[in-house]
């Protein structure tokens, strides 16, 4: 292995081995020269604690994401005997049930018949006419907090705004925001790299609480619909066909979950990027296409979600590996926004950048079905933000979330 300068990795080109600490503070707090470091000795690496194959490259990434031999679920053309896959562990098993017709772990047909059902609410035409809608909750966040002089911004403002629009858009009262939240929080950590017997408790829990709430909700809409998602969702027919209470439940739940987590995210990541490059935002916000170009650069230099795998479903070459039908890889988005061969100088913010779209949306059938949204939140959430407290600074160093593969903050203090 080849020590770099960072003391939690090392990397041997020659093998293409990395040995990475995905729990090392230092990492996940900035991971941003491992990326590069990446980028300039081994794009495609295999990661010895995570026993997987790894792909950094802009390139390789979004073909991976387009790439139909490669798939979310791998059960669908194989069984577990044959591909030496555990059993279901039994702790876990209300989370799987809540994760069973997730659009983000389904192929076609699956896939297809649920996204078309949930499509329509989120093309651009249908979520523009939410501006006025979020621009008043981003003002009255402001309002209860701009005398203060001061603020944290996650809970005072990051949470509220997407998990409220979302939640609205479903058809979930506001009230249940907070609920919504801590349920997220758990269920998400599943996710993550090091999870504890602990976390999987919390989350098969959230996930039985969360399930246990939405098809409460469901009932309700069954008897008494209304003009929200969740009413189209109970009863609009896909090809003669309405979606099962199961269907109807995991799909509430990631469109909770996916509909807000990473929006949060990304407002921190944004402020606190504008705010630590000194960055003028009367300059960055001046107008519509400003705006949109600062929105893009804080989305390619600190991506929310850093992690997405796939299964090979047939046996296929990548990149010089053989990959066998079952074998897992992963990708990294927010590496891929980092690639030198896409992006010139890719760790120095430079809003004004034209060199191609960032993949923190992913791409292919599983791209980001609210990207609209969030897109549409950050447009109208930061201008507001940076024009009501102009002299907005960070008072305290910002505390960054112990985890990896979602890349956010816990607390971000901000003073004006």
């Amino acid at each position: 292995m080849t020590t770099t300068h960072l003391p939690f990795l090392s990397i041997d080109p020659a093998s293409r081995r990395v040995s990475l600490d995905g729990r090392n503070p230092d990492f996940y707090r900035d991971p941003n020269p491992v990326y590069a470091a990446l980028h300039a000795h081994c794009p495609t690496f295999w990661w010895e604690e995570q026993k997987m194959w790894y792909f950094t490259g802009y390139d390789h990434v979004n073909g991976l994401l387009r790439d139909r031999r490669f798939g979310r679920q791998i059960l669908h053309v194989a069984t577990r005997e044959e591909l030496g896959l555990p059993e279901p562990q039994a702790h876990l098993a209300h989370f799987d049930a809540a994760e069973a017709w997730s659009l983000l772990e389904l192929e076609p047909p699956e896939h297809t018949r649920l996204r078309t059902l949930v499509n329509r609410a989120f093309v651009s035409r249908m979520i523009e006419k939410l501006t006025p809608e979020i621009s008043a909750l981003c003002h009255e966040a402001i309002d209860r907090f701009e005398k203060d002089g001061k603020v944290e911004l996650l809970s005072a403002f990051a949470d509220i705004l997407p998990v409220t629009m979302i939640a609205r858009m479903i058809g979930i009262p506001d009230e249940m925001g907070p609920q919504l939240l801590k349920w997220s929080h758990a269920y998400v950590r599943m996710y993550m790299f090091g999870r504890t017997h602990a976390d999987e408790i919390a989350a098969d829990r959230a996930a039985e609480e969360f399930s246990a709430y939405v098809r409460g909700v469901i009932a309700e809409r069954r008897a008494d619909p209304r003009d929200d998602l969740l009413s189209h969702m109970v009863h609009t027919e896909h090809r003669g066909q309405l979606l099962t209470e199961d269907e109807l439940i995991s799909t509430t739940i990631v469109l909770l979950n996916a509909g807000h987590e990473a929006t949060v995210h990304q407002i921190g990541n944004a402020v606190r990027t504008i705010l630590e490059n000194g960055a003028d935002p009367s300059v960055l916000f001046a107008g519509g296409k400003a705006t949109e170009r600062t929105v893009e650069e804080c989305l390619r230099i600190s991506a929310p979600v850093h992690i997405f795998d796939r299964f090979a479903l047939e046996d296929v070459e990548l990149d010089g590996i053989h990959f066998r039908r079952g074998d897992k890889v992963a990708m990294i988005l927010a590496a891929a926004n980092l690639d030198p061969r896409k992006f010139t100088d890719p760790l120095v913010f430079m809003p004004d950048r034209n060199e191609g779209a960032n993949l923190s949306f992913g791409a292919g059938i599983h791209f980001c079905i609210g990207a609209p949204l969030a897109r549409l939140e950050l447009n109208i959430a930061l201008p507001i933000l940076f024009q009501r407290l102009p002299n907005l600074r960070i008072a305290k160093k910002p505390v960054v979330k112990d985890v990896y593969h979602f890349h956010g903050l816990e607390a971000l203090e901000l003073e004006w």
